[in-house]
């Protein structure tokens, strides 16, 4: 039985560690995009801006917005002002009253109810705004994330050269000060990795709602988040892998450091599990059996390093096993990070590497096993299961 265990821990870690090769591989094979010379653009794009109580955050969120490489004539911004009870939608208004943009700000609490039940939440923000929007293509992004002056651009010569049915971007965390945020920066960075090296091997489909794209023909044509309307979380990953199973090979993830959209933090401990939390409660129901396989594995392993070193305690030849472990995993995670941070011109950010694979252990033991169970968690003022 001891022979049984050990074995199972060792393949464990052989596992993730090659796991993790294929992705790195798969990453560098993934080829850069640039900007066709003299591209002029063609596509009107309608930007999808879901937005609750983010009063602290839309003016900057817009005003990038503003500094976006795009043709006006070929851009209109909407903001979904999911019930705020704050001033996010007065905000928004004044802005929009007063910017040489195309802004128009929706009140979700104005959409056609369901059942008599008012629309809320970020879902049906996004659904509101697909049905109001007169681009031909639909970008969404986050109320407290910024775009880089060229991502439009690089984003738009993609769909019109390619034609994909959907584009994942480049998401970065601001490094913040802390350990948390210099932690959350490094895991992000490692996720996008992950993303773009997912869709390039064909595993897997994922991809971030703050940079997000897709034709509003092909939205209606998969029911959008169709399969996932009783879920709070999810609208990216679910959207994305209703397209992967109608045009398997229809997604494409724009690799270009300058395409990044930024977005912050969360700022403490709570919040940070809240968010992890609700990301969490969404894995189980994802159609696509790879991803969940490997958020599976990854969740094993990190409670079997865990296990470990408490019994080794016990059982001081398991300091061997444990040790073994640790050392793949931090090979690993390392080898995967070192490119990410170069591409996204973060280098410094390794520096925070060993504090952050302890803290990555214990986090995904922790949240990933609390959201197998604690079905409840908060997001902006909400109490959502």
């Amino acid at each position: 039985m001891l022979t049984g265990y050990f074995l199972f821990s060792t393949a464990l870690a052989l596992v993730y560690a090659g796991l993790l090769h294929r992705y790195v591989r798969a990453w560098r094979r993934l080829p850069t995009w640039e900007l066709p010379p003299d591209f002029e653009p063609q596509t009107p794009v309608s930007v999808l801006i879901p937005a609750r109580n983010e009063a602290a955050t839309i003016s900057a969120c817009l005003e990038a917005w503003g500094r976006c490489a795009y043709p006006r004539h070929l851009l209109e911004l909407l903001v979904i002002d999911d019930n705020s009870s704050d001033t996010t939608g007065d905000i928004a208004w004044k802005i929009a009253a007063s910017s040489n943009l195309n802004i128009r700000v929706l009140r979700l609490s104005e959409a056609p109810s369901l059942e008599g039940h008012p629309p809320t939440g970020k879902k049906k923000a996004l659904e509101w705004g697909v049905a109001q929007a007169r681009g031909a293509l639909i970008v969404s992004t986050d109320a407290d994330a910024q775009p880089s002056p060229k991502g439009l651009l690089l984003l738009v010569s993609l769909f019109e050269t390619q034609q994909p049915k959907a584009i994942a971007g480049p998401v970065q965390l601001r490094e913040g000060h802390t350990l948390l945020q210099h932690f959350q920066a490094l895991d992000f960075a490692g996720l996008m990795g992950i993303t773009g090296a997912g869709i390039q091997l064909g595993w897997q489909h994922l991809g971030n709602g703050a940079h997000l794209a897709y034709p509003k023909a092909v939205f209606e044509a998969v029911g959008g988040f169709a399969g996932s309307e009783d879920r709070a979380s999810g609208d990216d990953l679910f959207l994305l892998q209703n397209i992967a199973r109608r045009w398997p090979d229809g997604i494409r993830f724009l690799k270009n450091a300058e395409a990044t959209v930024l977005t912050d933090p969360c700022p403490d401990a709570r919040s940070f599990f809240q968010q992890r939390l609700r990301w969490g409660t969404k894995n189980a129901a994802l159609p696509e059996r790879p991803v969940k396989l490997v958020l599976a594995l990854v969740l094993l392993f990190c409670w079997s390093i865990l296990l470990n070193a408490g019994l080794a305690i016990f059982y001081p030849p398991l300091a061997w096993l444990l040790a073994g472990q640790l050392a793949l995993k931090a090979i690993a995670d390392f080898r995967l990070l070192a490119p990410m941070c170069r591409f996204f011109k973060a280098g410094r950010l390794l520096r925070w590497f060993w504090p952050s694979f302890l803290l990555h252990l214990l986090y995904i033991a922790g949240a990933g096993l609390a959201s197998l169970y604690w079905k409840e968690y908060e997001w902006k003022g909400r109490r959502l299961r």
